[in-house]
């Protein structure tokens, strides 16, 4: 894995990444608000997305990084990244060109609805 140049020290100190070493990455249509997909990222693939402008994963089943939209087309412009209070998410925020999911679809939340109550009682 790449190490130079590394994450800002100051970000790096601000993250609470798992066993592995990852931090969970919402990813989000700026716009519009919809969420699009979850994906992974290790310190590497956060400098890159801050600093390249496209998101940066880091793939736990390749062992690999890929940025999306390299091999599809379907490119995610980045146009902000937080970091959730605990400091264990991120919250990406982008312009996303085609489709989000390896499916083809637009998010990969569309038709995976699991029919829970809104608003339901307990």
């Amino acid at each position: 894995m790449p190490t130079d140049p590394a994450l800002d020290p100051a970000v790096a100190a601000r993250l609470t990444r798992d066993a592995q070493g990852l931090v969970a990455a919402v990813v989000q249509q700026h716009d519009t608000g919809e969420v699009l997909m979850l994906g992974w990222m290790d310190d590497e693939a956060l400098r890159r997305t801050l600093t390249e402008g496209r998101v940066t994963f880091w793939s736990r089943s390749r062992q690999e990084y890929w940025r999306k939209g390299d091999t599809s087309g379907h490119v995610q412009h980045v146009r902000s990244v937080a970091l959730d209070c605990d400091g264990d998410a991120l919250l990406v925020r982008v312009d996303q060109v085609g489709a989000a999911c390896h499916t083809g679809a637009r998010t990969c939340f569309d038709d995976h609805d699991l029919g829970a109550a809104v608003g339901g009682a307990a």
